[in-house]
């Protein structure tokens, strides 16, 4: 199974029993259904009804991004997996403010546990380290979500302030809709690839992306997605980010100022992408299971083991990196 990123402009179509790009110059890829996990769409793409009702029948999530790449939306499929038990109890841990918030937590320890050791990877960080471990120890008295989100919202700002540092790049502040500089529009880029891949192993689960704990469900359509995604910007997106930077794989001259914002450009999302997929598919020696697993499978066992906890079976416990 392979995930598609589609940057050219043209028509994505059903023929037959499978799927078909023909950009505008008229030239056609066939992409066989079975082989296709999702697809992100950057391009000026146009689809109809046909189409998403054969992606929907074969439970493809279609992720859209507009002409800066920025997310906009995804198209999700009707669930298969639905359970009513654990719809139920998922909605009674939001109902459960004691619940709710102590899963919140576990969410914020094992975010701000992943920020710490991506700082504890580089020399010259031990104050900053030693400010973020005083404010994790914080999160066991939080009393409401407000208190939890200022820790990490004090914590985020510290570890972002780390970044001029890391890179050379100038960083100043995070700015966001739009992005001011190059680094933030790495940052806000990464996150929604990230947001979006979380989204759709949520797809392959019985849990429902509606329903949060740490983000208010009014936040976002799928915001148990943006739940998830706090333990894994700081593995998936910041690293790629200090990656493609320190390799020099990404150059200033990858972005664009438009609107008033700067932006990667298509060679910029391209390579970014090709090494986020690559990193995706990379394997690392998981501790408990005792073998290799995928970067994108840690994902789907973080969510089964959400799962568990809320049906009660064995308390949920933060993917916290070792690596």
């Amino acid at each position: 199974m392979k995930t598609y990123y589609i940057f050219s402009n043209g028509v994505l179509r059903r023929k037959e029993n499978t799927i078909v790009f023909e950009t505008t110059g008229g030239e056609k890829k066939f992409i066989p259904v079975e082989n296709i996990e999702q697809i992100f769409v950057f391009g000026e793409v146009d689809f109809n009804n046909k189409f998403l009702n054969f992606i929907g029948q074969n439970n493809i999530c279609l992720h859209i991004f507009n002409y800066y790449g920025w997310y906009s939306g995804t198209f999700y499929p009707r669930e298969t997996n639905i359970s009513g038990d654990l719809i139920i109890s998922q909605a009674s841990y939001y109902i459960d403010y004691e619940k709710r918030i102590n899963l919140a937590k576990k969410f914020v320890e094992g975010a701000i546990h992943n920020i710490k050791r991506n700082l504890q990877k580089r020399d010259g960080f031990k104050n900053e380290e030693n400010q973020i471990t005083e404010y994790e120890n914080q999160i066991k008295y939080a009393k409401n979500i407000n208190q939890l989100m200022s820790i990490e919202a004090h914590v985020r700002k510290l570890y972002y302030d780390c970044f001029e540092k890391l890179t050379g790049w100038n960083f100043e502040e995070r700015t966001i809709q739009p992005p001011k500089n190059p680094l933030n529009a790495l940052i806000s880029f990464g996150n929604s690839l990230v947001y979006s891949v979380v989204l759709k192993e949520i797809y392959l689960t019985p849990l429902s992306p509606f329903i949060s704990f740490l983000h208010e469900p009014s936040e976002r359509r799928y915001s148990l997605s943006l739940d998830v995604s706090e333990i894994f910007k700081p593995v998936l997106s910041d690293r790629l980010i200090l990656k493609l930077i320190d390799l020099k794989m990404i150059k200033e001259e990858n972005f664009v100022k438009e609107m008033g914002g700067t932006y990667l450009n298509e060679e910029g999302r391209k390579i970014f992408v090709e090494e986020f997929d690559k990193q995706l598919e990379t394997t690392i020696l998981h501790r408990k299971l005792r073998k290799k697993v995928k970067y994108k499978t840690l994902i789907k066992l973080e969510l089964y083991k959400i799962v568990k906890h809320i049906l009660g079976e064995k308390e949920y416990q933060p993917l916290k990196v070792w690596w």
